[in-house]
């Protein structure tokens, strides 16, 4: 229970109670040197922690380009002057100068065949033969009847001249002499039929004999021994294909038809190169040819013909080839890559590095002829200068660049990447780093941590 109200202590009367003595404050100057000392703390401790989670920009700018742009790694290349030569290609089919499907000129029976499938003969070389024997009793009676009529154009002849003198005397009448020499117009007539028809069984006799029209290459036998052949047969004896030399028909576009016929009227040798259908290997070279008179509406094109000799016989008849034309050269053409060059609203440029300041410098160029893999530079651009072919899509005029063999840091030559504030180390010693003042409480809040451990 609470004590009674009347044991409670009296107070001292406040008129005659001692002052107590009160604590002795700080002054104004040490008021605010510690104002100071903490509000530097502060700033250092936020400089610090800015520059730690943020990467120094302007280490990455490239020497001489504007502090704070990042450097681009890109790829370069040179350009360089050399002899361009202008090529046109096209996809062109195999054509056999002759092709030539041999048939039997007289019906008879198979006698022998003397060539091989896939064999190469000669012109005039024998292939096969037919059964002679009516063919040679033919000629016997073509030249029976030509011996006969010639003995009695002779005796039609000796008679004439008997009748002749008989006239000279006035021993016979004229119209004797004259029917005596109708008579030998007619006999010498019916001999000239006979040596016809001796000279038409002759010639079926050596029909008898198949020989090969053209050289060139036979292809599958269609007909065996025994089998009664005629000159009416669709498929006849075999068909010679005429493979060395061997043309090429391709099409060319009707907007270069007209430089190609003034290269061929010029009469320049124009190479023309065979390549397979996948372009990776040669099958041979040979020379243009001639051209057609005529565009074709539908297609827009006009045909053209080269000719290879095809001592390898690597070009097959119908086969599909890719051909190249090669219409001319051009001596001392700048070229560059084809990835260099790029297209803008205002025509083609391309990205030229300044090597000494590691930027590029965007340059009007105006474009000539392409081959697979360079296009020449007509006007803009010198032999030497180096251009961008990768990374262009993020470059713009004057934008820093990081070349092949760059260290990382975008310097030429390079070291390793300092924190902001550090310095270089020397004799030794570790570079300090700048920290907050003992009175901030973080360091007050570590030291209280370390005390309490």
């Amino acid at each position: 229970m609470a004590p009674p109200v009347d044991n409670l202590p009296v107070p001292a009367s406040p008129v005659f109670a001692k002052p107590a003595s009160s604590p002795q404050r700080p002054s104004r100057r040490a008021r605010w040197a510690g104002s100071m000392l903490a509000v530097l703390a502060l700033a250092g401790t936020g400089w610090l922690a800015w520059h730690l989670t943020h990467p120094d920009s302007s280490s990455s700018a490239a020497p001489g380009g504007r502090r704070g742009a990042l450097a681009t790694t890109v790829g370069v290349a040179t350009a360089e002057s050399s002899s361009l030569p202008v090529i046109l290609e096209a996809l062109g089919t195999v054509t056999p100068q002759a092709t030539v499907k041999v048939r039997p000129q007289v019906s008879g029976v198979m006698e022998k065949v003397l060539f091989k499938e896939g064999q190469r003969v000669r012109a005039g070389e024998l292939m096969a033969t037919i059964d002679p024997r009516q063919f040679e009793l033919a000629l016997m009676q073509a030249s029976g009847q030509r011996q006969r009529d010639e003995a009695q154009l002779a005796s039609a002849r000796v008679t004439l001249a008997r009748f002749q003198t008989l006239l000279a005397q006035d021993s016979i009448a004229r119209q004797e002499v004259d029917t005596q020499a109708a008579l030998v117009k007619q006999l010498e007539g019916t001999v000239v039929i006979d040596k016809a028809n001796e000279g038409t069984a002759r010639l079926n006799l050596g029909y008898a004999r198949v020989v090969a029209p053209i050289s060139g290459r036979v292809g599958l036998r269609t007909v065996d021994v025994g089998n009664v052949v005629s000159s009416s047969d669709v498929n006849g004896i075999a068909v010679i294909t005429q493979v060395s030399p061997i043309d090429v028909v391709f099409a060319v576009p009707q907007d270069r038809a007209g430089e190609l016929q003034q290269s061929a009227a010029r009469g320049a040798a124009m190479q023309v190169t065979a390549l397979d259908r996948t372009r990776s290997s040669t099958l041979d070279s040979g020379v243009f040819a001639s051209l057609d008179n005529q565009v074709d509406i539908q297609t827009g094109t006009v045909k053209a013909k080269a000719r290879f000799a095809n001592g390898g016989l690597a070009l097959f008849p119908s086969q599909f080839v890719n051909v190249q034309l090669r219409l001319r050269t051009i001596e001392n053409a700048v070229t560059v890559p084809v990835a260099a060059l790029r297209h803008g609203s205002a025509g083609d440029f391309v990205y030229v590095v300044n090597a000494s300041e590691r930027t590029v410098s965007l340059r009007p160029v105006q474009r000539g002829q392409a081959t697979a893999d360079r296009m020449q530079i007509a006007s803009g651009l010198k032999a030497g200068e180096q251009v961008i072919t990768e990374g262009a899509d993020r470059l713009k005029d004057g934008a820093p660049v990081v070349l092949p063999g760059d260290s990382p840091n975008g310097g030429a030559g390079g070291g390793k990447r300092k924190r902001p504030g550090a310095s270089a180390p020397s004799d030794g010693m570790a570079a300090e780093v700048p920290a907050a003042d003992a009175s901030s409480p973080q360091r007050r809040r570590r030291a209280s941590q370390a005390e309490g451990a």
